[in-house]
């Protein structure tokens, strides 16, 4: 089985801005392309999971996260990094039209880990999360990973909320950084 890194999305590899779906308006957070290069480098499984409730409130489709993942992907190969699976949830229970729905796979529920787990043969209880919010930080506890929130986007506001259990790292660089520097990598699990 593999061991992978869990990213939330915005906020944690990208500059948050509200509902973002432009290429035009995408900006990686200082270190974000080193990270995951490291991460990879480690031999870890990176995987984003993120919550896109735009799609249900109408403010832009799956084509458009399914497009700037694109380019987000692109942008990191072009750096040596890369992303091996991409999950996202379109719901919301306020949302428009077959997107309005309670489902599994929205954070801080634990169904787009538990689905790339199933799709990549990846081991939860092996595996990190890593994201701003305390969603992110429950979605990765309910399924069973060990959990680090970086304090950019809305991480500095949620740090005080977390357990103790949860490291808390100044951003994905440094949460990165730590993994590999703990020797906790699928090399070596102990």
């Amino acid at each position: 089985m593999r061991r992978a890194v869990f990213l939330d999305r915005d906020g944690t590899i990208n500059v948050e801005k509200d509902y973002l779906h432009r290429i035009q308006d995408f900006e990686f957070i200082s270190g974000a392309v080193e990270a995951v290069r490291l991460l990879n480098e480690a031999g870890f499984f990176v995987t984003v999971v993120s919550n896109q409730s735009g799609v249900a409130r109408g403010y832009y489709t799956e084509e458009d996260v399914e497009m700037l993942h694109r380019h987000i992907a692109a942008e990191l190969e072009a750096s040596g990094a890369r992303i091996d699976a991409w999950m996202y949830c379109p719901h919301h229970p306020d949302g428009k039209g077959s997107y309005a729905l309670p489902c599994k796979c929205r954070k801080p529920l634990p169904g787009m880990l538990k689905e790339a787990a199933l799709l990549h043969d990846i081991d939860l209880a092996a595996s990190i999360m890593i994201g701003d919010k305390l969603a992110d930080i429950g979605a990765g506890i309910s399924a069973g990973c060990r959990t680090i929130l970086v304090r950019t986007g809305y991480g500095a506001d949620h740090e005080k909320l977390v357990s103790a259990s949860t490291q808390v790292c100044d951003d994905i660089l440094a949460a990165a950084k730590s993994l590999v520097q703990s020797g906790l990598t699928p090399g070596r699990l102990s």
